[in-house]
């Protein structure tokens, strides 16, 4: 499957932050978007996920024949298109059981099979029967996510600032189990960071460096060692 994004303009609160962004990546793969603040990283994961006030404007976003951009956020995860918050939202009154069973996971089986994954991750299994990110570090929250992943096998997961909140042994945890998805179910992972350490844990099969709402660069993982070496200047875009 081929997740295809052609021209993508968003608007957040009437101001114009993505201008005609392109990306596109098959199932299996491993994209990191980089670049500076402000740079529209963060906007291109709310927009995918329908977040509101993230208004598309123009261009369309594909998931093999499927229009992404006429789904509603539960069409777009039950599609295949799961996305994962930087800050990862509190949800009281609800558990990550019932939580994935409404998302469509197959409820035979679905509590061992969250057990497992959590016990890939390093997350104690008590967790999961606490309420949805309720009371839980900020480590804690990225990896109860990366089980949602293993547990609802996406065609596509997208990361907002994945490696936020974890610690060395974290990052390499959640790092080795996305790496691994690729290849147990061809799960397409779309990472987006601010830091370079993350692609010493989960190496790219791309990189896209993003700045002023579009992508400005795109190389394979050489092109983490100009960044290293020059920094974002050299591919900054004139707004």
């Amino acid at each position: 499957m081929r997740l295809v994004i052609e021209g993508l303009c968003v608007e957040v609160a009437g101001k114009e932050v993505l201008r005609g962004l392109d990306l596109s990546m098959d199932s299996g793969e491993v994209h990191v978007i980089m670049g500076p603040n402000g740079s529209g990283k963060s906007t291109l994961a709310h927009a995918l996920a329908a977040r509101p006030g993230y208004v598309v404007t123009a261009g369309s976003v594909t998931l093999g024949t499927t229009d992404v951009l006429a789904l509603s956020a539960s069409e777009r995860a039950r599609a295949g298109l799961l996305l994962a918050l930087q800050q990862p939202l509190e949800v009281p009154g609800v558990r990550p059981l019932e939580m994935l069973r409404a998302a469509g996971a197959d409820p035979v089986g679905l509590r061992e099979r969250m057990s497992a994954e959590a016990a890939r991750l390093g997350l104690r299994d008590e967790v999961l029967d606490r309420f949805v990110n309720v009371d839980l570090s900020g480590g804690e929250r990225k990896r109860a996510e990366v089980v949602q992943v293993g547990v609802l096998r996406p065609a596509f997961a997208v990361f907002d600032e994945i490696d936020s909140g974890l610690d060395v042994d974290a990052l390499g945890a959640v790092a080795r189990r996305l790496d691994a998805a690729t290849r147990e179910w061809g799960c397409g992972v779309l990472a987006i960071t601010h830091f370079r350490r993350l692609l010493h844990e989960l190496t790219p099969t791309k990189i896209h460096v993003v700045s002023a709402g579009r992508v400005v660069a795109t190389g394979g993982p050489e092109l983490a060692e100009v960044l290293e070496r020059d920094g974002y200047e050299p591919f900054r875009a004139l707004p």
